[in-house]
């Protein structure tokens, strides 16, 4: 099928383009760049000049503005005459549980969550959920942990701060030193206070240049207090890297007890990396287990057959009515969504 989507979170969509639709990736003024330099072979750029007279089966939308972007450069209003489901990349806020979701009061276009916890903690009114875990190419077993260090990969760490663990980052460089790398990271060390010895910034590098050089630190670091899931995580497991990381949203269930450490306490999380680093045949036994659970719960072939299942609901839900169920979570003041919980 055709699918149009914004190139707008690039880990996100090299996963989501290798399915077996054709990616309708929009460029030009009020555009995300379309392909760019990615190697994505399912992708189609379209100019928006020329998407009104495009074919078009779904829309995958990731922000509230692309409904009425959608349908004034398509002549089709999403969720009506356009099948439309809502991507949902992020962890609700400011608010971490009554933050209501922009679609919330609509039952036409379902809200598609990356995580349970996701699902779990937006407000999500009367809309259709379902969660589709993320899945990333297997860059393969690239983990030699030659180097001592503690690898981190965080965008913006200065401007984003607590939400990323910045702050965190100066007590884990006590036990050993951190490589941080990531878009917008220059001057970390001074900002923090520290260092370069102890903390550097690696740079913003290359998808394949990233995995190169982070699979030959010992350890993987996740000081993320709120976010979604990083995929950055993700494919460190898939690397073979042994993960300490904070116990918050979705990484508890997302890095078994095997895989390393997740932990709130600062002082377990620090003993644990200074046994991973002190420990290269336990850093390696345990970065063995964070790929097999990797590969099992995470991998591309599982999302992108979830993603199969939802853009086919989708285009059967055209057909359909809303069923009067799916209203009920009004009347009784619960959610009544597909998996959840209904009223008595």
């Amino acid at each position: 099928m055709k699918v149009l989507f914004w190139h707008v979170h690039g880990g996100y969509t090299d996963g989501f383009v290798r399915g077996d639709h054709e990616y309708l990736l929009p460029v030009g003024e009020n555009g995300d760049g379309g392909i760019g330099d990615r190697n994505w072979p399912a992708a189609i750029e379209v100019p928006l000049e020329a998407l009104h007279e495009t074919d078009i089966d779904v829309v995958v939308l990731q922000r509230p503005e692309e409904i009425a972007l959608v349908e004034r450069l398509t002549g089709r209003v999403p969720g009506h005459d356009l099948p439309a489901v809502f991507l949902e990349h992020n962890t609700p806020g400011p608010d971490a549980t009554g933050t209501r979701h922009p679609l919330a009061d609509r039952d036409d276009i379902p809200i598609v969550h990356v995580t349970h916890f996701n699902r779990l903690f937006w407000d999500n009114g009367i809309a259709r959920t379902v969660v589709v875990q993320h899945g990333v190419p297997d860059p393969g077993p690239l983990y030699t942990g030659e180097l001592p260090r503690v690898g981190v990969v965080v965008n913006e760490p200065l401007r984003r701060g607590r939400v990323t663990g910045t702050d965190l980052l100066p007590w884990f460089s006590r036990v050993a030193p951190l490589d941080v790398f990531g878009m917008k990271g220059d001057g970390l060390p001074s900002a923090l206070g520290v260092s370069p010895a102890a903390l550097a910034h690696a740079g913003n590098l290359s998808t394949s240049e990233l995995q190169g050089l982070l699979a030959k630190r010992r350890v993987y670091l996740h000081p993320f207090r709120w976010t979604s899931l990083g995929l950055a995580l993700l494919e460190a497991m898939h690397l073979g890297m042994p993960v300490v990381g904070l116990a918050t949203t979705e990484v508890a269930r997302a890095v078994p007890p095997e895989a390393g450490l997740v932990s709130n306490d600062l002082d377990e999380l620090s003993a644990g990396i200074r046994r991973l680093i002190d420990d290269p045949s336990f850093a390696v036994e345990r970065g063995l287990q964070a790929r097999r659970h990797a590969l099992e719960h995470y991998g591309l072939d599982a999302f992108l057959r979830a993603w199969d299942g939802v853009l086919a609901e989708a285009l059967e839900s055209r057909r359909t009515l809303v069923a009067p169920s799916r209203r009920v979570g009004r009347r009784c003041g619960r959610v009544a969504t597909r998996g959840m919980p209904r009223c008595p």
